[in-house]
């Protein structure tokens, strides 16, 4: 039985070769060998490479089935029934590429709809790279990467909407990538920037509101619920943005972030981490 309401969000360039271990955790929260694995690989304009690819990799895992959701346009998302095709698939999987393929191709059909009672009935959609920034309400479409926080580093588009409240950024480290969700914080503080690095997770409970570090990077969250004052109603758009009392956490493997309560959890006295 599927855990209720997980999210599995991925900074993208996970293993594929080794340990595979953020993937191995896909096919497990799925329910292990012999899940029904289904791969939306819309966000790429070389499908079958990635549907091919994923479903190769989650055999060797454990999958029983791998189903590729091969979306060309919006008829074919409209031809996706949750009775009739999805309702026995325990994980769906969405591959990297350009997020606005997704949101453009999936935006009110049957497919997208398909995915949020999918979601609410405890299937656990697991995205990387362009499929995690997908996945919540407002999403990064474009930005600049190792530049200070200005009102034109980053621009935003609506994403899926599977999480509200929090904008997600992938490759996170290795792309420089801190300044333009800083700049997304600022905009409006209620919001929680959360930047993954690559080979590296986040689990989402939507049931205890906890999120989980997996991988071998760190997670980068931050909150901007308590900042003191910043300048972004008052600068240029190529002016550098002051932003004062904004809180940064880091998180690597196996720490947990409570996102109701806006607060790390350590986790370092447990024995055994579930």
């Amino acid at each position: 039985m599927n855990d209720s309401g997980l999210l599995l969000i991925i900074g993208g360039a996970e293993d594929h070769k080794g340990e595979c271990v953020i993937l191995k955790e896909f096919i497990r929260l799925a329910g292990g060998r012999g899940a029904n694995i289904a791969i939306l690989a819309v966000a790429t304009q070389n499908q079958l490479r990635s549907e091919h690819m994923y479903s190769h990799i989650f055999r060797k895992l454990g999958a029983g089935s791998c189903k590729a959701l091969h979306i060309l346009d919006r008829s074919d998302a409209n031809t996706y029934d949750l009775q009739s095709e999805l309702e026995h698939i325990d994980g769906i999987f969405i591959t990297g590429g350009d997020q606005l393929r997704i949101t453009t191709m999936l935006g009110g059909t049957n497919l997208y709809y398909a995915l949020h009672e999918l979601h609410a009935k405890g299937t656990i959609i697991a995205g990387t790279s362009a499929g995690a920034s997908v996945m919540s309400e407002i999403m990064i479409l474009d930005g600049e990467s190792d530049k200070p926080p200005t009102k034109q580093t980053v621009s935003l588009s609506p994403g899926l909407g599977l999480l509200e409240g929090i904008v997600i950024d992938q490759h996170f480290a290795q792309r420089g990538r801190l300044g333009r969700l800083l700049s997304i914080v600022a905009y409006n503080p209620h919001i929680l920037g959360i930047g993954i690095d690559e080979n590296t997770a986040v689990i989402v409970d939507d049931v205890s509101g906890e999120m989980k570090v997996i991988g071998e990077g760190a997670v980068t969250i931050l909150d901007g619920k308590d900042i003191e004052f910043s300048n972004v109603a008052t600068v240029s758009a190529s002016q550098t943005l002051a932003v004062a009392g904004c809180k940064l956490y880091t998180l690597p493997c196996k720490y947990h972030f409570d996102l109701r309560s806006r607060k790390a959890i350590n986790t370092r006295h447990l024995k055994e981490d579930n």
